[in-house]
């Protein structure tokens, strides 16, 4: 790749500074925001559709798939009406986007888990019009979110902080909702008044916490024009295509997300029926949620030591063989949990270093292209979250019905197997392909990376 080609985009570059820590902090408050809304569209949103809505298995899972799959072909629509948006203000390019889009959020996000007294197919026209919805006013949230990290700093070690701070508020927000969800829910003798009451609380968590983000952080790599290339179809097919590093992300996150959001929509149900008590998923939760936070601890030290790919290839493998040996063993609850904390910590780590691998995209993408295009670049990398969010939703809900499981009754030997596996072998299968994809096709190394930068910015000199 030549690397003489002259850059004319108009940025501001503000002299080099390393992120403060509250400026790293209050990033990470961002996606603990992002969880006490997404998070509860992933853990519940199933439960509530199939126990409460009453709306079968495999009808919530075909919900899931369509709307997830509608919402990844909005992303990059999103993505590029932020990048070719005109008169950037004063509080910059994504972070007005923190504020405005996390109360859409929120409102939608409640109207999610409301079941109006309509007949079968009106709740299904419901479920799938306001799911659609949700997840276009998440991309509207998420994907300024996403690219505003790349917009703070250009330094690989702040970036890695960044990722990290990210992972733990993301980590925090899914620990927190998962422990003290349902026991809210339980609370009301109505589930269908339990349900929207509780989730408005966590939204309003949400609301502040993405506040806190906007406030506290800083634009300093500002584009300040938008894109000359004309808005078009064609114009977000050729950023996608010019960037094989994002092609190989995309690739490697359908499996990855696939098998992480699998894992947490089904613990629910393992808990109520493996287990015998709904009310367990809580304290599992807290012990193998809040294990994952040792593996977003260490993810700088062994980023600094290994770089970011081997980093990622390395939480793969502890979380496969972590999920393999909690599938063939006997279900008990103190293994399940010890052996699933484990594989938390695993996955954790290439979760995080995601979002540093989708900075230095952005980077490269400018370097190939010429044009800086930060949300178009970042909603193509969450499409690919989309489509495999898509994915899980869609076999949890095909797998439940496809192993016989019938709501709120003792389920057979073969359903609670089905219910393990999906659980457990489902995602050491998918990590195993993300490994490999990782492994084998990953070219934008840390030293390359660094290469970049400093082309970049001889040519913005």
């Amino acid at each position: 790749m030549s690397t003489n080609l002259a850059s004319s985009i108009p940025i501001i570059e503000a002299p080099k500074e390393k992120l403060s820590l509250k400026e790293k902090i209050s990033y990470g408050f961002g996606d603990f925001g992002n969880g006490f809304m997404f998070d509860l569209g992933q853990l519940y949103l199933l439960k509530f559709l199939t126990d409460v809505a009453g709306i079968h298995a495999a009808a919530a899972g075909m919900i899931f798939l369509v709307s997830k799959l509608f919402a990844a072909v909005a992303d990059p629509i999103v993505g590029s009406s932020i990048d070719y948006r005109k008169n950037i203000g004063k509080r910059g390019k994504f972070r007005p986007y923190l504020v405005f889009g996390s109360l859409a959020l929120a409102f939608i996000t409640v109207l999610l888990f409301i079941s109006p007294d309509f007949s079968y197919t009106g709740k299904l026209v419901y479920a799938y019009g306001i799911y659609m919805i949700w997840g276009v006013a998440y991309s509207f949230t998420n994907i300024p979110y996403g690219s505003l990290a790349a917009a703070m700093t250009q330094d690989a070690e702040d970036r890695t902080s960044l990722a990290t701070f990210r992972q733990i508020g993301s980590l925090g927000a899914l620990l927190i909702t998962s422990i003290v969800v349902m026991p809210l829910v339980v609370q009301f003798e109505n589930p269908s008044v339990g349900f929207p009451v509780t989730m408005g609380i966590m939204c309003v968590i949400g609301i502040i916490s993405f506040y806190i983000c906007f406030r506290n952080t800083k634009e300093r790599n500002v584009c300040t024009a938008p894109p000359t290339e004309k808005l078009s179809f064609k114009s977000i097919f050729k950023t996608f295509v010019q960037n094989k590093p994002l092609l190989t992300l995309v690739l490697m996150t359908i499996f990855s997300i696939s098998a992480y959001n699998i894992k947490s929509a089904l613990l629910i149900y393992f808990a109520q029926y493996n287990l015998g008590s709904v009310t367990l998923v809580a304290s599992m939760s807290f012990i193998i949620i809040g294990s994952s936070f040792l593996g977003v601890i260490m993810m700088p030290k062994l980023v600094a030591r290994f770089g970011k790919k081997n980093t990622a290839m390395l939480g793969f493998a502890i979380c496969i063989v972590a999920d393999l040996i909690n599938f063939c063993i006997p279900t008990n609850i103190y293994s399940f949990t010890i052996l699933s904390a484990i594989a938390f910590i695993g996955i954790s780590i290439p979760n995080g270093i995601t979002w540093a691998f989708v900075s230095d995209i952005i980077d490269y993408g400018e370097w190939v292209s010429g044009e800086r295009k930060e949300a178009t670049t970042y909603s193509l990398f969450n499409f690919s979250r989309k489509l495999a969010q898509s994915l899980a939703g869609f076999i949890s809900g095909i797998g439940l019905s496809l192993i016989g499981y019938i709501p709120n009754v003792a389920q057979s030997a073969g359903t609670l197997l089905g219910i393990k596996g999906l659980l457990t072998l489902y995602p050491a299968v998918t990590l195993t392909f993300a490994l490999i994809i990782i492994g084998t096709l990953y070219k934008l190394t840390d030293e390359k990376h660094a290469e970049i930068i400093l082309d970049l910015k001889s040519r913005h000199v």
